[in-house]
């Protein structure tokens, strides 16, 4: 964590939930905090608390589906405080329903703040980062949703499938390149955050059904933001590549996802989650 002291931090969706988190647990270890996200009046909030707990912090909005407005962002914080120590690509939407009911603005909104936001904030910030050649890190969030499969959340499943396959060959990459830029793959479990409560659904029964499911059991079982920042910042500075909340429960979806691929089964749900979801599980 030493290495973070003294750096610059750019955090996107930091007005809120696990980008929260990271950012005052990266001002708290003396790092000068970027808080990006498109609610302004959320960022100026954690920017200001920040600010009250002696720390540094600037925040900024951005729309990280508009490539500009990230290469804007990049240019800001330079121009601000200069190089940039950590970026992560958190800013990430929820959008319930089934695939053919959503709509073609509903897709590309979620795509473009899901896969191209850290895209784009990789294409805005990389290039400078590996200019200055000083160790740097660069995270994506993903999810334990990118060890499985869900149906309704079909938008978001595939986005953070997306963002470790796009994370594993930014790792690559940047080995090729012989460039000192940790890159890792951040994987929440069960964080209670807004996604849910902001995300946006279809008018069907089953998607709100689902949306309450899914925010009541974040509500009973998550931790919070600030606590899943505790647990991913160290990892990050450590330099692991997979980085996650809950061990436990990561390890239980690779698992599973390995022994799924190598079966090469049929897609299926847990009986606990059909039972959820009001669906019978055998006939039963």
């Amino acid at each position: 964590m030493e290495d973070l002291r003294g750096g610059v931090a750019v955090i996107t969706g930091a007005g809120s939930g696990i980008g929260e988190g990271l950012a005052r647990v990266a001002a708290e270890q003396g790092m000068k905090v970027v808080v990006a996200d498109i609610a302004l009046d959320r960022a100026d909030s954690v920017a200001n608390a920040i600010a009250e707990q002696g720390g540094e912090a600037l925040a900024v909005k951005v729309d990280v589906s508009d490539p500009q407005s990230i290469e804007a962002l990049a240019a800001t914080v330079h121009d601000h405080w200069g190089d940039v120590t950590l970026l992560v690509n958190n800013a990430g939407v929820e959008t319930l329903g089934f695939s053919w009911e959503l709509s073609a603005q509903q897709w590309e909104k979620t795509l473009n703040i899901n896969i191209h936001g850290a895209i784009h904030g990789v294409r805005a910030f990389a290039p400078r980062m590996i200019a200055a050649g000083k160790p740097a890190w660069i995270a994506n969030t993903a999810s334990i949703g990118g060890l499985g499969m869900m149906p309704i959340q079909t938008s978001y499943i595939l986005s953070k499938h997306a963002m470790i396959s796009f994370s594993e060959c930014l790792f690559l990459e940047m080995q090729i390149k012989q460039a000192p830029i940790t890159v890792s793959a951040i994987l929440p479990g069960p964080v209670a955050t807004r996604i849910f409560e902001d995300g946006g659904t279809t008018t069907d029964t089953s998607s709100e059904q689902h949306r309450v499911m899914m925010n009541t059991m974040l509500e009973a079982d998550g931790i919070s933001g600030y606590e899943a920042a505790q647990r991913i910042l160290p990892q990050l500075a450590a330099g692991d590549f997979w980085v996650s909340t809950h061990p436990d429960i990561t390890r239980e979806f690779a698992a599973g996802r390995a022994a799924h691929l190598s079966a090469l089964a049929k897609p299926a749900l847990p009986e606990e989650v059909l039972r959820g979801m009001g669906l019978s599980v055998n006939g039963k």
